[in-house]
């Protein structure tokens, strides 16, 4: 996966900043927030060596994690056991399903993350963020 393109930086990114990293990729980037409609984005840095994040939020529950790239940007959930349960119940598309099982584990859940550069690879993020938002 690509790098994060504000390793280094100290301050959250400006929009005109965002713009120049993400190229292309930055309608994606306004497709994905619009069509998630959360109401809570707010940018977080946890090291200047790891770059800018945008996480969005439900109430105090973090939905997804946004990171820009250069030309793409990645997206990360870490969804519970209920979630990842459900994800099979439903009988989601087998290449998701696999990367759902393929996921590190943590003590807070499976992260699945993806990298997005172009259309195409939107649909398959709205599908565990619908699971996430559900449980």
């Amino acid at each position: 996966m690509s790098p994060n393109a504000f390793i280094g930086s100290l301050l959250a990114p400006a929009d005109d900043q965002l713009t120049e990293k993400l190229g292309a990729a930055r309608t994606l980037w306004g497709q994905l927030i619009a069509s998630l409609a959360l109401p809570i984005a707010e940018w977080n840095s946890y090291s200047p060596k790891a770059g800018w994040s945008l996480k969005l939020k439900q109430g105090k529950r973090t939905i997804l994690y946004l990171s820009p790239c250069q030309g793409s940007f990645h997206v990360a959930f870490i969804l519970g056991a209920k979630a990842v349960a459900a994800a099979h119940e439903q009988k989601l598309p087998k290449a998701l399903l696999k990367r759902i099982d393929e996921s590190p584990r943590y003590p807070e859940g499976t992260g699945v993350r993806f990298e997005v550069s172009s259309a195409r690879h939107l649909a398959d993020i709205r599908k565990p963020a619908a699971l996430k938002l559900a449980h």
